[in-house]
């Protein structure tokens, strides 16, 4: 007679099944280990270590808990800075570019922040510098990260039709980015400590292209650079981001893409922010 599986083997195979079927609504596409990574326990690269190809993924090297450094403290390429550490070396970076392209490749260029040891690419920005519309949003994607732009998958692609909505592109006249510029494991929403290591570089982008209007798309990015949360409810109302120079721009919250896919009975808040939008970048 053929095995009789028991109740309680058949809960546990569909509590497996379940828990696979959150994993992968969550983001998470790949397996690295046995055990969840800890990416502020990534021990630097020895000095005598040949440099790693850019972009590179590092393989987990197995740790033991007094083996982690203190919450707060990142790996770079060839110290552990404590996060204050990696704040100012971005302050001073970002201080130094005067162009557009010097600060891409600055930020490419930059180990402070954690996020990198993990990422495939860079994901700095997209369209054209200088355009009087700057989109800001939250982080890369899977696919972002794949491709090395913003905005690529499926929340990019409605992005692309909400812009053609009101005469608008990023091939034309609008320029995007993101508060980080690598992925976090998973698509979790960034951190904190995260968040300021690359505030420095957001800012200053914001100055080197003086957009007429920046449109913070979602949650994180309204938060990060407006210190207001409650995307709900600072959608749609005009307010200023100020930079650590003091410069201010005009920036409207709106919903992120990925939250209309998710809910598509509020697209029309959403066509009402984009002709606010609109009338702001025509009346000035």
């Amino acid at each position: 007679m053929g095995h009789q599986f028991s109740m309680a083997e058949i809960s546990k195979a569909d509590a497996a099944r379940a828990l696979l079927r959150w994993y992968a609504e969550m983001g998470v596409d790949e397996t690295i280990g046995r055990t969840p990574a800890d990416f502020f326990a990534w021990e630097p690269p020895r000095a005598q270590a040949s440099a790693a190809p850019p972009y590179s993924r590092p393989a987990p090297a197995t740790r033991t808990a007094s083996d982690r450094p203190a919450t707060g403290v990142f790996a770079s390429d060839t110290a552990l800075l404590s996060a204050d550490e990696a704040v100012a070396k971005a302050k001073t970076i970002a201080a130094a570019c005067t162009s557009f392209e010097a600060l891409g490749e600055a930020v490419a260029a930059f180990d402070g922040c954690p996020l990198k040891q993990s990422a495939m690419n860079t994901v700095f920005a997209d369209g054209v510098p200088g355009s009087d519309l700057l989109i800001i949003g939250e982080a890369p994607g899977r696919e972002e990260d794949r491709v090395g732009k913003p905005f690529v998958g499926r929340a990019g692609q409605l992005l692309d039709r909400m812009l053609a909505s009101i005469g608008r592109s990023r091939e034309k006249d609008t320029l995007i980015s993101n508060v980080i510029y690598w992925r976090p494991p998973g698509n979790r929403t960034p951190t904190q400590l995260e968040i300021a290591a690359c505030r420095p570089f957001v800012d200053r982008l914001i100055e080197l292209t003086a957009p007429k209007a920046v449109m913070l798309a979602g949650g994180v990015s309204t938060q990060a650079l407006l210190g207001v949360s409650g995307i709900m409810r600072s959608r749609g109302v005009w307010r200023e981001i100020e930079t650590a120079t003091g410069a201010r721009f005009p920036a409207l919250p709106v919903f992120h893409p990925a939250f209309l896919l998710r809910q598509p009975g509020q697209k029309r808040f959403a066509w009402a922010d984009l002709l606010t939008l609109e009338a702001r970048l025509r009346d000035g």
